[in-house]
């Protein structure tokens, strides 16, 4: 049986493949009780399900009952698209955060699977015994295998 979060997070990203803006409008307290579950699951799902590394944009706006709008980052110009993934990566990345953004690079079908495998692996902290500073030279490997693919 799926988690409550995974469900939430699926109901989102349904909303926003079916708008033509690729945005979802929503209410934190009107999901809460659709999905039955307190409004600070919603911000768990939409703080680490819906991040910029992951390809979204969250916009909270308050008074009038207030809303929240997730938007898909989407870049049709690959000088963008290397320019966001050299901003997200940064000069240091954690592990986590790396595979974020690698699930993001595989789910918009800017790598495939077999890259996704590969990559993940030279930038395993397994791989990088020898560096003192893993997270730095995680985004030197990720950076440059990334901007290779995308040649």
């Amino acid at each position: 049986m799926a988690r409550l979060t995974d469900v939430i997070e699926k109901f989102i990203k349904d909303m926003i493949v079916n708008d033509d803006n690729h945005q979802a409008l929503i209410q934190r307290n009107e999901l809460a009780d659709q999905f039955r579950c307190a409004p600070s699951q919603i911000n768990y799902v939409l703080t680490t399900r819906f991040t910029y590394a992951k390809g979204y944009v969250v916009e909270s706006r308050r008074g009038g009952g207030g809303y929240i709008i997730i938007k898909r980052i989407t870049h049709s110009c690959s000088s963008d698209i290397k320019r966001l993934i050299k901003e997200s990566i940064g000069n240091s990345i954690t592990y986590h955060n790396a595979i974020a953004l690698l699930d993001n690079l595989l789910e918009i079908e800017l790598i495939n699977k077999r890259e996704y495998e590969i990559i993940k692996i030279a930038i395993n902290d397994n791989t990088l015994t020898v560096s003192d500073n893993k997270n730095k030279l995680r985004s030197d490997i990720l950076k440059g295998m990334v901007m290779v693919i995308m040649e």
